[in-house]
Order: structure tokens, then sequence, then C-alpha cells
């Protein structure tokens, strides 16, 4: 006896219900890709929040360092000055001998130009000890900063991506509860619409494994 070919209504709803598995099984993939992701770029948000922390911590320390040898400087240009005003000359050599180096440059260039700015100080060739150091470890916190910023709004792309996988599968069930073929098939099609949408949204996103 040969078996009758299955109504073509049958077959329909067959290749429908292959999509329906299909759609949702590659939605509770792409579900679960983007929590991963959502959780690699909210660790690596930390751990640049965490080192912008550190730098700023290493910037301030060197910060420190840079006002104490400027202090020091101030102080002990400040005798020669004394000495210099008092025509002590015998004094104001003893107080340069005691500059420091950084001072020591600054000073002679101060004089090579006829001492026309106000003072070693603020000659550009006075550089502290620390202040490059506190400059450096200013601008790498200030960059780790914005790092783990764009991070964090990394994370919640991939977060809000879920919620659209989420509609995804909404749309997919519902449409398995619609007796009325037409209604199954909208259904349906909004869900697959809105897959390809996730899935385009999804490529231009950056991966971190």
């Amino acid at each position: 006896m040969t078996e009758k070919p299955a109504p073509a209504h049958d077959r329909k709803y067959g290749v429908i219900e292959i999509i329906t598995v299909l759609l949702l099984s590659i939605t509770a993939v792409l579900t679960a890709w983007c929590g991963f992701e959502a959780s690699k770029w909210g660790g690596e948000m930390s751990i640049a929040f965490s080192t912008a922390s550190s730098a700023r911590v290493q910037a301030a320390s060197a910060e420190s360092t840079a006002q104490a040898a400027r202090q020091y400087d101030l102080t002990i240009y400040s005798q020669w000055v004394l000495a210099e005003a008092d025509d002590r000359a015998q004094l104001a050599e003893f107080v340069e001998n005691r500059f420091t180096d950084e001072f020591a440059v600054a000073f002679d260039a101060w004089n090579a130009e006829g001492r026309v700015s106000d003072g070693p100080l603020s000659m550009a060739e006075y550089v502290p000890p620390g202040e490059v150091e506190a400059a450096e470890l200013s601008a790498r916190a200030d960059q780790k900063f914005e790092e783990a910023l764009e991070n964090n709004q990394r994370g919640d792309n991939y977060s809000l991506l879920t919620v659209l996988f989420a509609l995804v599968l909404f749309f997919a069930a519902l449409s398995q509860n619609q007796r009325a073929r037409w209604r199954r098939t909208v259904f349906l099609s909004l869900s697959g619409l809105l897959v390809i949408v996730g899935i385009g949204i999804l490529s231009t996103y950056p991966i971190k494994i």
C-alpha cells in the first residue's frame, strides 16, 4: 500500500516548525555570546579603572616629590639672592655649590641669557625631579579612564543587544501558539527580521576573548 503524500498545508507547517527551531537555537547562542562579551568588557572596564586609579596615586606622589624639590631650590635660591644683595661673593659661591643639578642647569641658562627672566625657577630648563613623571602618569591615568568609559559602553551595548534577542525569542515562541497560519507567519517573520537586525548590529561590535 503506497503512502499518501502529506497535504501541502502540513508540509508548510513542518517547514515553519523547522525554521522556528533554527531561529530559537541561533538566538539562544547569540544571547549567550552577548552575555559573555558584556561580562568580558565589564572586566576590562574594571581593570582600566583600577589602572587609572593607580596611575593617579603615582602621579600625586611624583608631584609631591617635584613640589618638595621646588621648595628646596627656592629656599637655596633665596639665600643666594640675599648673599648677592649684600655683595657677599664668598657666601654666594658657597650657596651656588649647594644648588641641585636641576636648578644648576636653569641657573646657568638664566645667567647665559643675561638674567632677563624673573629667575632660574621660571626658566624652561628648570625641571624638578618628579615633574615629568607626574605629567606622564597623569596622562596615562586620563587615557585609562577614557578607556574604562569606552569599555563600559561596549559592555552596555552587548547587554542591550540581549534585550533585542529576547524579543526574537518572545515573538518566535508567540508564533508557535497561533492557530491562524497568517498570524504565525507574521510573528515568525517579525522574529526573523529582528534577528537579522541584531546580527547586523553585532557584527559592528568589537570582540574580546
